[in-house]
Protein backbone atom coordinates (compact mmCIF):
# COMPACT_ATOMS: atom_id res chain seq x y z
CA UNK A 1 0.00 0.00 0.00
CA UNK A 2 1.16 3.54 -0.88
CA UNK A 3 0.70 6.39 1.26
CA UNK A 4 1.30 10.29 1.02
CA UNK A 5 2.11 12.11 4.85
CA UNK A 6 1.38 15.58 5.30
CA UNK A 7 2.48 16.66 8.51
CA UNK A 8 5.97 16.09 10.24
CA UNK A 9 5.27 17.52 13.45
CA UNK A 10 4.53 15.16 16.83
CA UNK A 11 2.27 12.71 15.24
CA UNK A 12 3.42 12.68 11.74
CA UNK A 13 7.06 11.75 13.29
CA UNK A 14 5.34 8.61 14.89
CA UNK A 15 4.09 7.98 11.98
CA UNK A 16 6.76 7.99 10.19
CA UNK A 17 9.03 6.26 12.58
CA UNK A 18 7.06 3.25 13.19
CA UNK A 19 6.53 2.88 9.10
CA UNK A 20 10.17 3.20 9.36
CA UNK A 21 10.63 0.08 12.26
CA UNK A 22 7.94 -2.52 11.33
CA UNK A 23 7.36 -4.21 8.31
CA UNK A 24 4.07 -3.18 7.76
CA UNK A 25 3.87 -3.37 3.85
CA UNK A 26 3.67 0.52 3.48
CA UNK A 27 5.74 2.71 1.28
CA UNK A 28 5.60 6.30 1.26
CA UNK A 29 5.54 8.14 -1.75
CA UNK A 30 4.86 11.61 -0.95
CA UNK A 31 5.64 13.15 2.60
CA UNK A 32 5.59 17.02 3.45
CA UNK A 33 5.54 19.64 6.19
CA UNK A 34 4.54 22.95 6.05
CA UNK A 35 7.84 24.46 4.45
CA UNK A 36 9.14 21.47 1.69
CA UNK A 37 8.26 17.92 0.48
CA UNK A 38 9.47 15.20 -1.44
CA UNK A 39 8.08 12.84 -4.32
CA UNK A 40 9.08 9.41 -5.24
CA UNK A 41 6.89 6.89 -6.72
CA UNK A 42 9.11 4.05 -6.08
CA UNK A 43 9.07 4.75 -1.87
CA UNK A 44 10.46 7.26 0.21
CA UNK A 45 13.12 6.25 3.44
CA UNK A 46 11.30 7.54 6.31
CA UNK A 47 14.21 7.46 7.98
CA UNK A 48 16.34 9.53 5.75
CA UNK A 49 13.43 11.84 6.30
CA UNK A 50 12.85 12.74 9.75
CA UNK A 51 16.88 12.76 9.89
CA UNK A 52 16.93 15.54 6.92
CA UNK A 53 14.46 17.08 9.09
CA UNK A 54 16.13 17.14 12.43
CA UNK A 55 19.00 18.52 10.62
CA UNK A 56 17.73 20.69 8.09
CA UNK A 57 14.16 21.61 9.98
CA UNK A 58 12.84 21.06 6.42
CA UNK A 59 12.06 17.48 5.52
CA UNK A 60 12.93 17.72 1.53
CA UNK A 61 12.54 20.29 -1.28
CA UNK A 62 11.18 23.56 -0.65
CA UNK A 63 9.73 23.86 -3.96
CA UNK A 64 7.39 21.26 -3.36
CA UNK A 65 4.14 21.95 -1.13
CA UNK A 66 2.05 19.65 0.94
CA UNK A 67 -0.57 20.81 -2.07
CA UNK A 68 1.78 19.53 -4.63
CA UNK A 69 2.42 15.89 -2.83
CA UNK A 70 -1.59 15.57 -2.78
CA UNK A 71 -1.96 16.35 -6.08
CA UNK A 72 0.93 14.44 -7.81
CA UNK A 73 2.03 11.93 -5.56
CA UNK A 74 1.12 8.12 -6.42
CA UNK A 75 -0.77 6.96 -3.65
CA UNK A 76 -3.56 5.10 -2.51
CA UNK A 77 -4.30 6.91 1.41
CA UNK A 78 -3.63 10.03 2.30
CA UNK A 79 -2.31 10.71 5.98
CA UNK A 80 -3.55 14.23 6.89
CA UNK A 81 -1.63 15.42 10.45
CA UNK A 82 -1.14 18.81 10.43
CA UNK A 83 -2.09 21.03 13.30
CA UNK A 84 -5.44 21.60 14.32
CA UNK A 85 -7.39 24.69 13.09
CA UNK A 86 -10.50 24.63 15.30
CA UNK A 87 -12.14 27.74 14.06
CA UNK A 88 -11.91 27.47 9.91
CA UNK A 89 -10.30 23.24 9.75
CA UNK A 90 -7.85 24.62 7.18
CA UNK A 91 -5.68 23.95 5.32
CA UNK A 92 -6.74 20.27 6.05
CA UNK A 93 -10.30 20.60 5.13
CA UNK A 94 -8.57 21.90 1.84
CA UNK A 95 -6.09 19.10 1.97
CA UNK A 96 -8.56 16.17 2.42
CA UNK A 97 -11.23 17.42 -0.59
CA UNK A 98 -8.02 17.37 -3.16
CA UNK A 99 -7.07 13.92 -2.24
CA UNK A 100 -10.96 12.76 -2.32
CA UNK A 101 -11.30 14.73 -5.72
CA UNK A 102 -8.45 11.99 -6.84
CA UNK A 103 -10.30 8.77 -5.24
CA UNK A 104 -7.92 8.77 -2.57
CA UNK A 105 -8.57 6.99 0.80
CA UNK A 106 -8.11 9.42 3.84
CA UNK A 107 -6.93 8.36 7.47
CA UNK A 108 -6.52 11.55 9.66
CA UNK A 109 -5.81 13.11 13.41
CA UNK A 110 -7.04 16.48 12.44
CA UNK A 111 -9.75 17.13 14.54
CA UNK A 112 -10.77 20.58 12.72
CA UNK A 113 -12.03 19.47 10.10
CA UNK A 114 -14.28 16.79 11.38
CA UNK A 115 -15.79 19.26 13.83
CA UNK A 116 -16.57 21.51 11.01
CA UNK A 117 -17.03 19.60 7.99
CA UNK A 118 -18.18 16.18 9.47
CA UNK A 119 -21.19 15.77 6.49
CA UNK A 120 -19.40 17.40 3.88
CA UNK A 121 -16.18 15.01 3.97
CA UNK A 122 -18.17 11.70 4.67
CA UNK A 123 -20.58 12.11 1.96
CA UNK A 124 -18.20 13.26 -0.04
CA UNK A 125 -15.78 9.88 0.52
CA UNK A 126 -18.86 8.06 0.27
CA UNK A 127 -19.31 9.45 -3.10
CA UNK A 128 -15.69 8.69 -4.04
CA UNK A 129 -16.39 5.30 -2.89
CA UNK A 130 -13.29 5.33 -0.57
CA UNK A 131 -12.81 5.01 3.02
CA UNK A 132 -12.33 8.29 5.39
CA UNK A 133 -11.15 6.74 9.04
CA UNK A 134 -10.57 9.22 11.67
CA UNK A 135 -9.64 6.68 14.82
CA UNK A 136 -6.85 9.19 16.50
CA UNK A 137 -8.71 12.02 16.65
CA UNK A 138 -10.32 10.81 19.89
CA UNK A 139 -8.58 9.42 22.75
CA UNK A 140 -5.26 8.69 21.09
CA UNK A 141 -4.55 4.96 21.43
CA UNK A 142 -7.86 3.93 22.71
CA UNK A 143 -9.70 2.44 19.95
CA UNK A 144 -13.08 3.92 20.51
CA UNK A 145 -14.34 4.06 16.68
CA UNK A 146 -13.07 0.56 15.82
CA UNK A 147 -15.50 -0.57 18.92
CA UNK A 148 -18.03 1.70 18.01
CA UNK A 149 -18.13 0.26 14.37
CA UNK A 150 -17.21 -3.32 15.00
CA UNK A 151 -17.09 -4.18 18.60
CA UNK A 152 -20.64 -2.66 19.47
CA UNK A 153 -22.16 -3.29 16.35
CA UNK A 154 -26.20 -4.00 16.25
CA UNK A 155 -26.02 -1.77 19.71
CA UNK A 156 -28.43 1.21 19.78
CA UNK A 157 -25.76 3.59 21.82
CA UNK A 158 -28.04 5.47 24.32
CA UNK A 159 -25.16 7.88 25.76
CA UNK A 160 -21.64 8.53 26.11
CA UNK A 161 -19.81 9.71 28.74
CA UNK A 162 -15.77 10.36 29.57
CA UNK A 163 -12.36 12.16 29.99
CA UNK A 164 -10.90 12.85 26.76
CA UNK A 165 -8.28 15.20 27.71
CA UNK A 166 -4.87 14.56 29.13
CA UNK A 167 -3.85 17.82 30.07
CA UNK A 168 -6.99 18.62 32.36
CA UNK A 169 -6.78 15.19 33.48
CA UNK A 170 -3.24 15.86 34.64
CA UNK A 171 -3.57 18.86 35.77
CA UNK A 172 -6.81 17.68 37.85
CA UNK A 173 -4.61 14.43 39.15
CA UNK A 174 -1.89 16.75 40.86
CA UNK A 175 -4.15 19.47 42.79
CA UNK A 176 -5.53 16.41 44.09
CA UNK A 177 -2.21 14.54 44.99
CA UNK A 178 0.18 17.34 46.12
CA UNK A 179 -2.46 20.07 46.72
CA UNK A 180 -1.18 22.05 43.99
CA UNK A 181 -3.13 25.30 42.77
CA UNK A 182 -4.43 24.84 39.28
CA UNK A 183 -1.30 27.78 38.38
CA UNK A 184 1.40 25.43 39.65
CA UNK A 185 -0.45 22.13 38.41
CA UNK A 186 -0.53 23.71 35.05
CA UNK A 187 2.89 24.84 35.45
CA UNK A 188 3.99 21.52 35.73
CA UNK A 189 1.86 20.11 33.12
CA UNK A 190 4.21 22.23 30.91
CA UNK A 191 7.13 21.16 31.96
CA UNK A 192 5.98 17.61 31.43
CA UNK A 193 5.15 18.44 28.11
CA UNK A 194 1.31 17.75 28.79
CA UNK A 195 0.25 21.39 28.20
CA UNK A 196 1.13 23.45 25.56
CA UNK A 197 2.35 26.80 25.96
CA UNK A 198 -0.86 28.46 25.05
CA UNK A 199 -3.20 25.85 27.08
CA UNK A 200 -6.58 27.54 26.31
CA UNK A 201 -8.32 25.02 24.27
CA UNK A 202 -7.67 22.32 26.55
CA UNK A 203 -7.97 23.96 30.02
CA UNK A 204 -11.28 25.71 28.88
CA UNK A 205 -12.97 22.57 27.41
CA UNK A 206 -12.74 23.51 24.06
CA UNK A 207 -10.36 20.25 22.94
CA UNK A 208 -12.73 18.13 24.94
CA UNK A 209 -16.03 19.49 23.37
CA UNK A 210 -14.65 19.09 19.81
CA UNK A 211 -14.09 15.51 20.43
CA UNK A 212 -17.40 15.27 22.07
CA UNK A 213 -18.81 16.66 18.59
CA UNK A 214 -17.01 14.11 16.68
CA UNK A 215 -18.30 11.00 19.16
CA UNK A 216 -21.77 12.44 18.30
CA UNK A 217 -21.73 13.05 14.65
CA UNK A 218 -20.02 9.71 14.11
CA UNK A 219 -22.53 7.90 16.07
CA UNK A 220 -25.84 9.55 15.85
CA UNK A 221 -25.32 11.62 12.64
CA UNK A 222 -27.38 14.68 13.97
CA UNK A 223 -24.80 17.40 12.37
CA UNK A 224 -24.04 18.79 15.65
CA UNK A 225 -21.38 21.65 16.32
CA UNK A 226 -19.53 23.26 18.37
CA UNK A 227 -21.77 25.71 19.18
CA UNK A 228 -24.22 22.95 20.32
CA UNK A 229 -22.31 21.62 23.64
CA UNK A 230 -22.83 23.53 26.82
CA UNK A 231 -18.86 24.11 27.57
CA UNK A 232 -17.06 24.94 31.29
CA UNK A 233 -13.46 24.50 31.66
CA UNK A 234 -10.89 23.75 34.54
CA UNK A 235 -9.29 27.18 35.12
CA UNK A 236 -11.58 28.30 37.74
CA UNK A 237 -11.31 25.25 39.55
CA UNK A 238 -10.27 25.98 43.34
CA UNK A 239 -8.09 23.21 45.46
CA UNK A 240 -10.66 24.18 48.10
CA UNK A 241 -13.45 22.65 45.47
CA UNK A 242 -11.16 19.50 45.22
CA UNK A 243 -10.72 19.18 48.67
CA UNK A 244 -14.74 19.14 49.82
CA UNK A 245 -14.89 16.43 46.97
CA UNK A 246 -12.52 14.33 48.93
CA UNK A 247 -14.62 14.93 52.49
CA UNK A 248 -17.34 12.80 50.63
CA UNK A 249 -14.72 10.52 48.88
CA UNK A 250 -15.29 12.29 45.55
CA UNK A 251 -13.27 14.20 43.28
CA UNK A 252 -13.67 16.22 40.25
CA UNK A 253 -12.97 15.36 36.38
CA UNK A 254 -13.89 17.39 33.28
CA UNK A 255 -16.35 15.14 31.46
CA UNK A 256 -17.52 15.48 28.32
CA UNK A 257 -21.45 13.76 27.96
CA UNK A 258 -23.46 13.53 24.90
CA UNK A 259 -27.23 11.93 25.26
CA UNK A 260 -29.77 12.40 22.61
CA UNK A 261 -32.55 11.56 24.76
CA UNK A 262 -32.09 14.03 27.00
CA UNK A 263 -30.52 16.79 24.43
CA UNK A 264 -27.51 16.68 26.40
CA UNK A 265 -24.03 18.19 25.01
CA UNK A 266 -21.69 19.13 27.64
CA UNK A 267 -18.38 19.57 28.33
CA UNK A 268 -17.79 20.43 32.42
CA UNK A 269 -16.38 19.48 35.79
CA UNK A 270 -18.07 17.01 37.55
CA UNK A 271 -18.25 15.58 41.14
CA UNK A 272 -17.66 11.45 40.86
CA UNK A 273 -16.79 8.71 43.20
CA UNK A 274 -13.39 7.56 43.64
CA UNK A 275 -14.43 4.32 42.50
CA UNK A 276 -15.69 5.28 39.32
CA UNK A 277 -14.24 3.75 36.03
CA UNK A 278 -14.12 6.92 34.65
CA UNK A 279 -11.43 8.38 37.73
CA UNK A 280 -8.35 7.29 35.68
CA UNK A 281 -4.95 9.40 36.86
CA UNK A 282 -1.88 11.14 35.24
CA UNK A 283 -2.63 11.81 31.34
CA UNK A 284 -5.03 8.74 30.86
CA UNK A 285 -8.55 9.05 28.92
CA UNK A 286 -11.59 7.14 29.62
CA UNK A 287 -14.24 6.69 27.93
CA UNK A 288 -17.93 4.82 28.64
CA UNK A 289 -20.49 3.61 26.12
CA UNK A 290 -23.42 3.30 26.88
CA UNK A 291 -25.52 0.77 25.09
CA UNK A 292 -29.11 -1.21 24.82
CA UNK A 293 -27.21 -4.88 24.58
CA UNK A 294 -23.86 -4.86 25.97
CA UNK A 295 -24.84 -2.04 28.75
CA UNK A 296 -21.84 0.38 29.68
CA UNK A 297 -18.44 -0.08 28.07
CA UNK A 298 -15.65 1.52 29.07
CA UNK A 299 -12.49 2.09 27.17
CA UNK A 300 -9.20 3.45 28.99
CA UNK A 301 -5.72 4.57 27.98
CA UNK A 302 -3.12 6.66 26.55
CA UNK A 303 -4.86 9.86 25.14
CA UNK A 304 -2.06 11.13 23.48
CA UNK A 305 1.70 11.24 22.51
CA UNK A 306 3.50 10.65 19.41
CA UNK A 307 3.68 6.67 19.40
CA UNK A 308 0.08 5.93 21.11
CA UNK A 309 -1.40 8.43 18.23
CA UNK A 310 0.69 6.56 15.40
CA UNK A 311 -0.76 3.02 16.59
CA UNK A 312 -4.25 4.02 16.06
CA UNK A 313 -3.33 6.02 12.16
CA UNK A 314 -1.38 3.17 11.38
CA UNK A 315 -5.02 0.66 12.82
CA UNK A 316 -6.89 2.65 10.45
CA UNK A 317 -3.94 2.26 7.14
CA UNK A 318 -4.27 -1.50 8.09
CA UNK A 319 -8.32 -1.51 8.04
CA UNK A 320 -8.31 0.27 4.48
CA UNK A 321 -5.72 -2.02 3.19
CA UNK A 322 -7.21 -5.00 4.45
CA UNK A 323 -10.89 -3.79 3.34
CA UNK A 324 -9.68 -1.44 0.35
CA UNK A 325 -6.98 -1.83 -1.39
CA UNK A 326 -6.17 -5.56 -1.72
CA UNK A 327 -9.42 -6.08 -2.75
CA UNK A 328 -9.18 -3.57 -5.55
Amino acid sequence: MKVALIGLGAVGRGVAGMIAKKDLGITITGIADSRSGCIEDTGIDPAEVLDHKKKAGVCGDRKISAADVIKKADYDVLIEVTPTNALSGEPAIRYIKAALARKKHIVTSNKGPLALAYRELTTMAAKKGVAFRYEATVGGAIPIMHTLEHGLAGNEILAVYGVLNGTCNYILTRMVAEGLTYDQALMEAREMGYAEADPTYDVKGIDTAIKLVILANTIWGHGVKLSDVSVTGIDLLTPDALRLAEEDDCTIRLIAEAMPSRRLLRVSPRIIEKSHPLVVDGSLNALTIETDMAKEITLIGKGAGSVETASAIIGDLLYINDRYVQRA
